[in-house]
């Protein structure tokens, strides 16, 4: 499937309908995909696989522990199970099968988490997906997907399929899905992107808040705020994982950049471990050590972990 050319159709679907479309297709090339549902084949987006793969097609209703379950054991036999359920039963009331199965056991498993956020509105707090994020990070092996539009989605479904190992995908958003990425662009794991290059303030969003952050940035710019927006694709990256992303010579920029401070142009920092290049340092956010003014940056040598205090002169003060 051309996916950038059915790029305005995966936006109408929404996240979940082109979730369903693209394993659809893909289960077309791999037998070994099996679909399984808590109760909501349909609301998965998942009525066309049913109907084409029925022997492939699981639904174990609201079970949502015995379906991350019996993934596990249908994984263990070489088959790549995705299961799909709202993401707060997904991640919360799955929580410990999860944990066992998916993190500790490193079972092959891909869970699909919808309606993530507050996509589900009326039905209220029971159906809210807001912590689903914040629990499955904490756990080893799981690597969390949390794409933007439609065809951010595809790709995911794509590259997952074929990953050995255990996902969360977090689907957000209903149906006519804005679409973030009107042209293709490279899909790499583990990498940030880089929508918008701005110099006064940088915006990093994840999932169906990249569109609405875009729409922030532009109002921003009406009122004379240049924003870089950066695109957080993978959701349990830390700060040095999201760097990795972006071009070197943004990213060295970013580095030595705070609020409303940077550093001269043609100056370095210079510890007396001897490290003197810009790789040797690291921005850092806080640091106990320093009272920081608005003209003042903490940087940090990475190879003897001391601490400098910056000013916007390049006066450099180490920390006792």
């Amino acid at each position: 499937m051309d996916y950038l050319k059915n790029n305005r159709v995966f936006s109408l679907l929404g996240q979940r309908g082109t979730f369903g479309t693209v394993l659809k297709e893909l289960a077309g090339e791999n037998d070994k995909i099996i679909a399984i549902s808590a109760d909501l084949t349909r609301t998965s987006g998942l009525e066309q696989f049913a109907a084409l793969y029925p022997e492939r097609m699981y639904n174990v209703g609201i079970a949502e522990e015995n379906a991350v379950g019996m993934a596990a054991g249908l994984a263990d036999q070489g088959y790549v199970p995705f299961v799909t359920t709202f993401s707060n039963f997904a991640t919360l009331r799955a929580n410990e099968f999860v944990r066992h199965f998916m993190a500790y056991m490193n079972c092959n498993v891909k869970l699909v988490g919808f309606g993530s956020g507050f996509a589900m509105e009326f039905f209220g707090n029971t159906h809210y997906g807001l912590e689903d994020i914040s629990t499955i990070r904490s756990m080893p092996n799981l690597m969390i997907f949390s794409p933007a539009d439609g065809l951010e989605v595809a790709k995911t479904v794509d590259y997952v399929s074929k990953h050995t190992g255990p996902v969360y995908i977090r689907l957000s958003g209903k149906m006519n899905n804005p679409m973030v990425h009107k042209t293709d662009f490279d899909f790499v794991p583990g990498k940030a992107l880089l929508l918008e290059e701005g110099e006064d303030v940088v915006l990093f969003a994840t999932g169906s808040m990249v569109s609405v952050s875009m729409k922030a940035r532009k109002i921003l710019a009406e009122n004379g705020i240049d924003v870089e927006m950066i695109e957080q694709m993978i959701a349990d990256a830390g700060f040095d994982q999201i760097r990795i992303g972006l071009q070197e010579e943004r990213d060295q920029e970013l580095e030595m950049i705070s609020a409303g401070f940077k550093l001269n142009d043609g100056v370095k920092l210079v510890c007396t471990c001897g490290a003197k290049d810009p790789e040797d340092f690291s921005y850092q956010f806080w640091c106990s050590s320093f009272d920081c003014g608005p003209d003042e940056g903490i940087f940090r040598c990475r190879k003897c972990n001391r601490y400098f205090k910056v000013d916007k002169d390049n006066n450099q003060t180490e920390r006792d």
